[in-house]
């Protein structure tokens, strides 16, 4: 594939995968975990368009806390690229500055907007699915990967696509008709068997021309801060300007705020082994079970168990008798909980904020 001079890369590194907890921490979040890889997820979301685009174009977008462990993992990449969100307002902001900052750089850039803890396991085809994405991006179509559907997962929204607009390089595209939150299990079996939904992948790409313009049209307050900050990029009064005026903007998801109300979007399907990696059991699905469906790591003893993930970062963990279950341990902290219930792991990180034990966040 050619690598083409006005693409650019913009990975968010935000998020604390509270899901993922005890292992994902405020200190060491979900993106720069190393889940059964050598790489951290970070580092391997870079790889992975690395084909397509070169470091001087790859930019990311994280907190304070964070900046210098993903300036770490991203040496190739250029120190002005890496942009700190002074506190966190979702996805819409983050998009949307880092379109103005390319815009600086290449008013007709394509950017490809990526989040920076996912996983693909067919790298080529992801690739080969983006390539068809920047055709259509390149006509002004606001596009999104779609994920084609394995099961009813009632951990991610879907995306219910309309009418086909034909084929880009091999890839069939359609309209999109709606975005679906996550639904309950009845809704998520509806969708999967009618064949018209895909998993949202988050994974938008587009002329940040059209971001932008879209931004103005739909969120105009958030469009007019832009404009203030606009004259400070890149001069040493930049990270300052942003800190002061992003006080006053507002949290909205570039899902909620301007793909669901956006005039021209379209989905290209991905059939390619993603995952968002977003509880413990898509971590399950990364390995290999054992012949009775268990994922093992670390120390352990497991005896009588089946479709059971063991997780230990150290010490010794010994199961009998488990089904369905899941043991983490990270030192500290050991959660223990059914496989059906790992959504609501975030519940325990909210109860643990609500009695102020800092230490275990």
């Amino acid at each position: 594939m050619q690598v083409r001079p006005d693409l650019y890369a913009v990975i968010l590194a935000g998020g604390g995968g509270t899901r993922l907890w005890p292992l994902s921490r405020l200190r060491k979040p979900k993106h720069l975990l190393r889940l059964r890889h050598q790489d951290t997820l970070l580092a391997q979301t870079v790889s992975r368009v690395r084909p397509l685009v070169p470091p001087d174009r790859v930019l990311a977008i994280t907190v304070a806390d964070h900046v210098d462990q993903v300036r770490g993992e991203l040496a190739e990449v250029p120190l002005a690229n890496i942009v700190v969100e002074p506190e966190g307002r979702s996805t819409a902001p983050c998009v949307a500055l880092m379109a103005l900052i390319i815009q600086q750089r290449d008013p007709d850039a394509v950017m490809i907007s990526l989040h920076a803890d996912h996983t693909v396991e067919d790298e080529e085809g992801f690739r080969s699915v983006l390539h068809a994405a920047v055709e259509a991006a390149g006509a002004n179509h606001l596009v999104t990967l779609g994920i084609v559907p394995t099961c009813p997962e009632t951990g991610y929204g879907y995306i219910q696509r309309a009418e086909p607009m034909g084929q880009l390089s091999g890839h069939d595209m359609y309209r999109v008709e709606a975005f679906t939150e996550k639904p309950d299990l009845p809704r998520a079996c509806a969708f999967v068997e009618s064949g018209c939904y895909f998993w949202n992948s988050g994974i938008f790409i587009w002329k940040v021309s059209a971001i932008l313009a879209e931004t103005q049209r739909l969120l105009p307050e958030l469009y007019g801060q832009l404009m203030e900050i606009k004259p400070a990029l890149g001069t040493p009064q930049q990270a300052e300007t942003i800190a002061r005026v992003w006080q006053r903007v507002r949290s909205v998801s570039v899902d909620v705020g301007i793909m669901e109300r956006a005039k021209d979007v379209v989905v290209i399907p991905a059939d390619v082994g993603w995952s968002d990696v977003g509880c413990w059991t898509s971590v399950a699905d990364l390995g290999q079970a054992d012949q009775d469906g268990n994922m093992l790591e670390g120390e352990h003893v497991v005896l009588d168990c089946q479709d059971t993930l063991v997780y230990s970062s150290g010490r010794l963990v010994a199961a009998l008798g488990l089904k369905g279950m899941v043991i983490v341990e990270t030192g500290d902290a050991v959660l223990v909980c059914p496989k059906d219930r790992v959504q609501d792991v975030r519940r325990i990180v909210d109860q643990l904020k609500r009695e102020g034990r800092d230490k275990y966040l």
